[in-house]
Parts: structure tokens; sequence; C-alpha cells
């Protein structure tokens, strides 16, 4: 997710709902429609994930570089004493300059894409095959985002740190979008851009033709330093492509009307294996039914209303009405400062050490309370455990004494929350295009 060129002045509280009709399968139950995998005549796919070959790199510090990645991501100043920090971990654990490594993907089923998490679940990869013949990039799929970007064979090769590129001059059906460019800008003053190409998409054995792909002549060190990401397909609205003079459309807008129904669902796990699915809910992935709550697109994201939280087995709800964002792209979950306050006020020896670990740190041998988050009628339960994100002062939970917690605070004078990986990973979660509504769920987990 990306805020430029005004996006945040846009993004404000005054939001409305924008709904489009649409008539899938479905069975009614007490908390709202529930899709059936059907036989209607558009297309299906899962995308599985599967363990990352790629892998490389520490873990102390990943709490402190994952926050500083979410400020960036969203267009906030990142603190001197936050990217002080990081440099001198960088420094300690010899990551200064990332080295670079091959591109190791195992080959998937017919129909099925490797989605890796990568260490702490700090994002989900995907390959992705680009042009003719097909070149396989592995990218993260980001629902707070709307640009399909590459690192290509017109990036820079010293922007280039182990990343599979795609090769323009090899696919036969690239075709440069004359007079195109597309542009990106961080909250650390860095940007990405560069040229647009059209050329033949497949995710999953579904194929968008003359799908818009974003060769990168310029990126942001922050991609240089992460040899496992190949780029991004945005997932969220195609209102926030930033391509220029005209914008692009997604991949899902382009592929959705070929789809059998216009959704798709995250079943993010911790460490483990899970799914994509698009054009179908498999209901063997949740329990119960799915509550749907609305979205507000007018921004250009996921966007929804949390009501309020719970704590641990606390009955009472407190209330705390704000609007939230569902991202793929973002590892923590990024809450207003209060509310994240409220929370670690119930743990023993928890304090908020922005200055020195990057924000809200507790005892590694403190068991975590759950969170709730109160969602329309939809109470969204994230265990203690996947809360307990990362260790602080060694390079493993067996070795440190202070952790760093999943949930943070967003950014002063930010208009809404990020709902990333910490809650979405605890969830069933559909993205249901046409109506534009969010379906939750709870899940085995």
């Amino acid at each position: 997710m990306r805020f430029h060129h005004g996006a945040i002045a846009a993004a404000s509280f005054f939001l409305t709902q924008s709904l489009v009709s649409a008539a899938p399968l479905e069975k009614r139950g007490s908390l709202g429609p529930v899709f059936e995998i059907s036989t209607l005549g558009g297309l299906t796919f899962k995308i599985s994930q599967v363990p990352n070959k790629k892998f490389y790199g520490a873990r102390k510090g990943r709490g402190a570089m994952a926050i500083a990645r979410a400020y960036s991501k969203y267009g906030a100043a990142i603190p001197d004493d936050l990217l002080s920090y990081i440099q001198k971990l960088l420094e300690e654990l010899g990551l200064l300059q990332n080295p670079g490594s091959g591109n190791d993907t195992a080959a998937s089923p017919q129909g099925e894409v490797a989605a890796t998490p990568q260490m702490f679940d700090s994002e989900y990869l995907c390959p992705v095959q680009i042009g003719t013949p097909p070149q396989t990039l592995n990218l993260d799929f980001d629902t707070g985002s709307s640009d399909l970007w590459v690192f290509s064979s017109e990036t820079p090769s010293n922007q280039v740190g182990g990343q599979t590129i795609y090769n323009i001059q090899q696919s036969s059906t690239a075709k440069i979008l004359a007079g195109a460019s597309w542009d990106i800008s961080y909250g650390d003053g860095s940007s990405s851009g560069g040229n647009v190409y059209t050329d033949t998409v497949s995710i999953g054995g579904i194929t968008v033709e003359q799908q818009a792909v974003e060769s990168a002549t310029n990126v942001s060190l922050a991609f240089t330093q992460r040899p496992d990401t190949d780029g991004l397909v945005g997932l969220a609205f195609s209102k926030l492509n930033t391509v220029r003079p005209t914008q692009q459309l997604t991949f899902f807008d382009n592929a959705m009307r070929d789809l059998a129904l216009p959704l798709f669902t995250a079943n993010l796990k911790a460490s483990e294996p899970g799914n994509y699915n698009f054009g179908f809910i498999d209901p063997t992935e949740f329990n119960g039914q799915i509550t749907y709550i609305p979205v507000n697109t007018s921004s250009g994201f996921w966007q929804f209303t949390s009501e309020g939280f719970k704590v641990g087995n606390s009955s009472t709800m407190v209330a705390a009405t704000h609007q939230a964002i569902a991202d793929t792209g973002t590892t923590l979950l990024l809450v207003p400062d209060d509310i994240a306050a409220a929370y670690y006020a119930q743990i023993p020896g928890a304090v908020n050490a922005a200055q020195t670990a990057g924000g809200y740190v507790f005892p590694c041998s403190v068991t975590l309370p759950s969170y709730t988050a109160m969602i329309g009628s939809y109470p969204a339960v994230i265990p203690g455990k996947f809360i307990n994100f990362a260790p602080v002062d060694g390079n493993t939970f067996a070795d440190a004494t202070t952790c760093f917690g999943g949930i943070q605070a967003v950014p002063a004078g930010f208009p809404f929350a990020i709902y990333g990986d910490v809650f979405l990973k605890s969830q069933f979660v559909v993205f249901q295009g046409g109506e534009t509504q969010l379906g939750l769920a709870p899940k085995p987990i």
C-alpha cells in the first residue's frame, strides 16, 4: 500500500460506500451469505503456499524492520532513532549489503501457485508467469496497492540484489505502452518507478493478455535489499494504480470477468502452508458461517469499520470505533496508539520502546493474551502466540529475553488502522469484488 500524489488527504474519514451489484451463488445463514464452490461457467484457481527455498538472513531486529517498512509504505516519515537502530543492526549482522541468491521455486501442480511465508510471516510470495515464453518471478500479493511492478532488464544492475528479473526482450508478447510511466514515493524519501508494458500474465492457470506490467527503471533501496521479492501484484482497487497518464486495471479486475465468482480469499497461516483461492470459496477452510461487512472503496482500499476490542477472556468490549484496511502486504497489525497501549497494559513488563526497538516490546517469558477485534457483529480473535512477533535481543526466540509485539501503533495522524498479516493469518478472509464486501470467518489454526 502506498500513499502518493496526495492520497493521504483523499483517504479521510469522510468516505462513502460504493457498491456494484453481483449475483453469485449463495446459501443464507444466521451470519450472512456463504458462497459455495459452484459450477458456474467461470474459472477458479488455488494458490498454495510452500516452504521458501530462498530464505536467508537473521531474526534479530525483524520487528523494528517490519514497523519501519510499514511506516515507509504508508508515506509516514521513519523516525531518525529507528533508522539509526536498524542501521546498527544491519552492520552488526553483516547485512548492510544483502547477498543475492538464485530463484529456486519448486514446480507447482497445474492450477496452483506457491505462496511463501517469509521470516516471521513478514510477507507472502507467489510465483507469477509473465511473457511468452513464460518467465517466473516471485511476487508479493498486496491487497493494499494496485500496481503490478517487477524488477526487469531495465532495472540498473546496481539496484538488483539477487532478484529474478523480467527480461522484456525475451518476451515476444511484450509491448511498450507508449508515453506511460509509473512512480511510487515512500515515506523515507525514496521512490520506485519506470516504464509500462503490456504482456501476458498467468497466475495459477488464469491468464490475462495485455496486462499492464510496470518495469522498474528505479527501485527503492528497501526493495533492492530483499532478494527474495521480485516485485508486487497489487490487489486493491484499480483507482490506486499509479500509471500515468492513464491508470491501468489490476490483474484481479482484468481476471474477475472470467472467474466463476468475482472474489478471492486469503487463508494465510503462521509459518506453514496456506493459500489464496480465486473465483470460489472453499467451505473446508473455515468454521461456521462467514460474516460479511461493507467496504468503503472511495479511497481505493479494502476499508472497513472496527467498533472496538477485547483483551484475553474479557467479556466486555472496549468501544474504540476506527477505520481500518485489510492489507496482505503489511506484516503487523497497526492500530490507534490508545488501543495498542491498552493491550500492552495487560502484559507484565511490556513497554513502548519506540526509540530503542521500534515499538512495543515485552519479556519473551510472558504468555500473551489474545486480542479480539470487534468488526460489525463479528469477533475476530487473534491468539496471543500470533502477537509474539520477533525477538529483539537475540537471533532466535530461544536466546532472546525481550520480544517485539505484532500489534503496534499506527503512525500519528494516520486516517486508518492497518490490519496486516498478524490479523489476517488468524482469519479466513473473503475479498469480494462486485458487491465489494469483506467476509470474515474463524478457521482452524
